[in-house]
């Protein structure tokens, strides 16, 4: 055995290829499909137009209480035997539901995938939604959403949204929904939202080697049966900064933590801005290296963590902090961090900061790309945001060569700490007074 004292340096990236991008149009819907020549796993998934953007006031979760419910059978097969038909093909129906899109997917050995596709779409188009097996989902749904509300976060995350979006509808509740809005969802809602949106063709996402593919044939068996033409996108909300920032108390007795959110409003997914506002974002918050998590966790030791980041969809964005810390030092950790955020608003961020987090960008990206299903989510977000085939070949390089001008202009542009929210889950008994002499700016309670 050989000791080696010095630890070996890295060596030069590898070129970062994204798989070709084909589109074809087949029986009223489109399939985009990634190339990935000599892969023996296939995977396929139908995006449909159908999130919880669609879901009515009142009945939110209702798309995820569906989404659930494909898995109970469908109206040729019981849920048993459509088990039986997954599990003959070594596959699993996996479904997701977010702001923008309601997703069905499938993962098999490649020349099983036509055979999956099938099953795919049975399930997708022809659930059986038998009353008992909708009421039982839903109920436990409810079950797991009462005892996640029990716990710190949901609680503060619902607030803060409500206060940045309620104007805008639906985006100001939960995206899942919550305990009392997914009780109130019937058997009668969810087959509404089934046949108002899901039987629409949509768009078949495929990354497998598709010179064992026929694209036209996994296309007809996505579509069959299907009618509707694609529905015409909504543009980006507006993105309001208040004048001033206000603080929302949700009150949790006998609390021992305080449960930190700060947020406010940011652009869309698909904005100009995207790359250097994620850089701006991963310098202040969004990795372990960050400034928020080095001065609040190591130097000041509030918390075990916190992060910093952009979330952004089709039609919205929001930049978002959240953390827990002791009840005690609740408020020096919301001046220090409004402070952070400051003044990389004012100063922009170093070359050094950049620099690692340029490489730990597009060293993530490279490393996230390298599964059909991973690819297959670089395909949604082609489709879902509107952007190019070649989008994902040059984004490496986009990362990489971001000035720190260009970083700072984006943390000048998009990061606002006087506007923000500042949401506060804990013991308002013991915080409020302290919160108040703070100025953080006029506090109000939730009512949750």
């Amino acid at each position: 055995m050989t000791l080696i004292a010095t630890r070996p340096e890295s060596g030069q990236a590898r070129p970062y290829t994204f798989p070709a991008v084909v589109r074809t149009t087949v029986g009223g819907g489109v399939v985009v499909a990634a190339h990935l020549p000599g892969q023996l796993l296939a995977t396929a998934s139908l995006l449909l137009d159908a999130g919880a953007a669609r879901e009515v006031t009142g009945r939110e979760g209702t798309a995820t209480v569906l989404a659930k419910a494909l898995e109970e059978g469908t109206k040729g097969r019981d849920s048993t035997a459509f088990a039986l038909a997954l599990e003959g093909l070594g596959a699993e129906l996996s479904t997701s539901v977010d702001w923008d899109a309601f997703r069905a997917g499938v993962s098999v050995p490649v020349d099983l995938l036509p055979a999956a596709v099938r099953l795919l779409a049975e399930a997708t188009r022809t659930p059986k939604l038998d009353p008992a097996d909708v009421a039982r989902v839903r109920d436990d749904e409810v079950t797991g959403l009462r005892m996640d509300w029990a716990q710190p976060g949901p609680r503060a995350d619902a607030a803060l949204r409500a206060d940045l979006f309620a104007a805008a509808g639906r985006y100001g509740r939960p995206l899942h929904g919550d305990p009392d809005s997914v009780a109130a969802v019937s058997v009668e809602d969810v087959l509404a939202f089934h046949s108002a949106w899901l039987l629409r063709p949509g768009v078949l996402l495929v990354a497998g080697d598709l010179d064992r593919l026929d694209l036209a044939v996994l296309g007809a068996a996505a579509f069959g049966g299907t009618s509707g033409d694609p529905l015409p996108a909504e543009g980006p909300l507006s993105v309001p900064v208040r004048d001033a920032r206000r603080t929302i108390l949700v009150d949790r007795p006998g609390s021992v933590q305080s449960t930190l959110r700060l947020g406010h409003r940011a652009p869309h997914r698909a904005h100009p801005d995207y790359v250097p506002m994620q850089l701006a974002a991963t310098v202040l918050g969004g990795a372990f290296t960050s400034r928020l998590n080095h001065l609040i966790r190591e130097v000041k030791g509030y918390t075990y963590g916190i992060r910093g980041d952009f979330s952004l969809s089709r039609r919205f964005g929001r930049f978002v902090v959240s953390s827990s810390v002791q009840t005690a030092v609740t408020t020096p950790a919301l001046t220090d961090t409004i402070g952070e955020i400051g003044r990389i608003r004012l100063d922009g961020v170093t070359d050094d900061e950049l620099a690692v987090a340029r490489s730990w960008r597009a060293g993530q990206l490279s490393v996230d790309m390298q599964t059909p299903g991973s690819i297959l989510g670089a395909l949604a977000t082609l489709v879902i945001h509107g952007l190019p085939d070649d989008y994902y070949a040059i984004l490496r390089q986009q990362l990489l060569s971001a000035t720190v001008a260009d970083v700072s202009a984006a943390a000048a542009e998009h990061l606002h700490p006087e506007g923000l929210t500042l949401v506060v889950e804990g013991d308002a008994a013991v915080i409020r007074d302290e919160l108040a002499a703070a100025g953080f700016g006029h506090i109000v309670d939730a009512h949750l």
